[in-house]
């Protein structure tokens, strides 16, 4: 069976532990394992190219059937592999106490892996409410008599635990016949819909504030770019999908931006906005109404003009960002209420310090969407933005970000691909299966960005979907191997030359987004989990025949 032998030679790669000495391995163990890493390579471009020969005149009940048997005897192996590489890493840790529970059971050792799942609770400010008028965990607890088990009980957790098989073979089922029902035309439309929503709606704002600002030294937003997966043409979510503008700032009269690099640290550096002023006794001179911050009392500036961005943005002498996004939040606010869109829709806010995030409701009907603000580096596609991060981090501090230019690559390959190019619905369907637990969705984007680059864009048509579900599976598998997936953007020789970068970050090494995975082995298990979820996705594809 080629899909089962594919997933099985990926999780034998996947779970080998670190060949270190005095990790508990045998001789013939480690020589085993070795052989067969260096043999996957080879079975894995055999059994692709065995894929593409798999004849479409197979009956589907025989092959799903053997398929789902194959299935779930191959989630019983890979609990065992999985434990087996969490005891021997254990003991290579602790060897002293490694032969004292050589002898547990499997069914004892998987009771000690546990995923954990990080859900953060969004609290929405109820009292903001409809703008212009319109509108425990719970834990259960078994405790077990481990001295007295009879016959009956242990016959009565065997068909408790072939009960929860049940139904876990029949969630797997549900969730992905969910997934399926979300990759059809009527999604693309309902995101078409929402990023031209989202787009008329900043390019109103932007030219109510063109009219009203000539007088002010606040920053000029410039016209929005739509970044991330929405205007990127796929969405992580089957509901609530967030669309993201990026408001580009230019400094006022008078003003100049000057980036200062914060900190170094890759794969995301961080900068400083620093203001300065410039003189503007020539621009007085040509009869221009405006008096020259720099060679003007400062009791004249006070009577005659606005203040300048110093002194209304500023910490310091750096643009502060949950200013400026307090500030802007103001302007949407003031300037919404004119707008013919305020007769229909409502305009409710959504709580965030770093960006301006509101919805918009009408009937059933909703589009939730995030303005972030960017100073562009130099002439290029690259921007220090106020995207929000973790907290602690300093209100001057402005993320570098590629979400500009990974978008307009995004353009640019749905302008040379077919019309029916599926590349999209690859990165939707493996998107939406991830737990949360391993790695993002980010970074099934970047695989996807990398193999658009490498594989013919004829070839990613609906009749190639399992073929690129495959490829896609494959350079993810070598990535947690080597534990290395390199930034799509930054050092990337193949990036289309419309997108345009600094001198420093075109040439730069790529970062590793993937360098976490080599010192936290808590952090790689997890990633191995999260990987294992999409192996059942892509066994039930084959199943259904998509």
């Amino acid at each position: 069976m080629v899909a089962t032998t594919f997933l099985l030679l990926l999780l034998q790669g996947l779970i080998q532990c670190p060949r270190q000495a005095g990790d508990g391995l045998d001789e013939a163990t480690r020589e085993h394992m070795q052989q067969r890493a260096e043999h996957m390579d080879q079975e894995m471009a055999r059994l692709i190219q065995e894929l593409k020969q798999k004849s479409l005149e197979q009956s589907h009940g025989a092959w799903g059937a053997l398929l789902i048997w194959n299935f779930w005897a191959l989630l019983g192996i890979l609990l065992v592999l999985l434990v087996l590489c969490f005891r021997l890493e254990k003991m290579r840790r602790h060897p002293n106490n490694s032969g004292q529970k050589e002898s547990s059971s499997n069914k004892d050792i998987v009771a000690e892996i546990e995923i954990q799942y990080n859900e953060s609770n969004v609290e929405e400010e109820n009292n903001a409410g409809c703008e212009a008028g319109s509108c425990v965990d719970a834990k259960e607890e078994v405790n077990n008599d481990e001295k007295r088990e009879d016959i009956n009980g242990a016959g009565h957790e065997e068909d408790k635990q072939d009960a929860n098989e049940e139904d876990d073979k029949q969630n797997v089922k549900s969730h992905f016949d969910s997934l399926s029902e979300e990759l059809n035309p009527l999604l693309e439309v309902d995101l078409e819909r929402g990023c031209s929503m989202i787009s008329y709606l900043m390019g109103k704002l932007t030219h109510i504030f063109g009219q009203g600002s000539s007088n002010s030294f606040y920053p000029v937003p410039q016209d929005a770019i739509g970044v991330g997966s929405a205007f990127e043409g796929w969405s992580p979510r089957a509901e609530g999908a967030v669309y993201r503008v990026l408001v580009p700032l230019s400094p006022p009269p008078g003003h100049r931006f000057q980036l200062e690099l914060d900190t170094a640290g890759m794969p995301q550096r961080t900068f400083r906005v620093r203001v300065e002023l410039l003189c503007t006794c020539r621009r007085e001179q040509l009869g221009q109404d405006m008096l020259c911050f720099l060679h003007h009392p400062e009791e004249e500036l006070r009577r005659k003009q606005e203040p300048s961005l110093l002194h209304t943005l500023c910490t310091g002498s750096y643009l502060d960002v949950e200013k400026t996004a307090h500030w802007f939040c103001r302007f949407v606010r003031l300037a919404w209420l004119p707008l013919p869109l305020s007769r229909h829709w409502c305009f409710k806010w959504q709580p965030c310090s770093r960006s301006c995030k509101f919805q918009l409701i009408k009937d059933k009907e909703s589009f939730t969407a995030e303005v972030v603000f960017g100073v562009r580096r130099g002439d290029s596609d690259v921007f220090v933005g106020s995207q929000p991060t973790e907290a602690g981090v300093p209100s001057t501090t402005w993320l570098e970000t590629c979400a500009v230019a990974e978008a307009k690559f995004f353009r640019h390959i749905a302008r040379q691909a077919p019309q029916d190019s599926w590349h999209c619905k690859c990165l939707q369907l493996l998107s939406r299966s991830l737990l949360g637990v391993g790695f993002s969705s980010y970074t099934l984007k970047t695989v996807l960005m990398h193999l658009l680059t490498t594989i013919p864009l004829t070839r990613w048509r609906r009749g190639d979907f399992q073929e690129r579900l495959l490829d896609i599976l494959k350079f993810l598998h070598g990535s947690l191997q080597t534990k290395r997936l390199n930034h799509f953007v930054i050092g990337n020789e193949r990036l289309p030359l419309e997108i345009s970068l600094p001198s420093d970050l075109r040439v730069a090494e790529p970062p590793n987004l993937l360098q976490h995975l080599a010192s936290d082995l808590d952090a790689h298990l997890n990633a191995v989990q999260e990987y294992i979820s999409l192996l059942n996705v892509f066994q039930q594809l084959l199943i259904h025949r998509l």
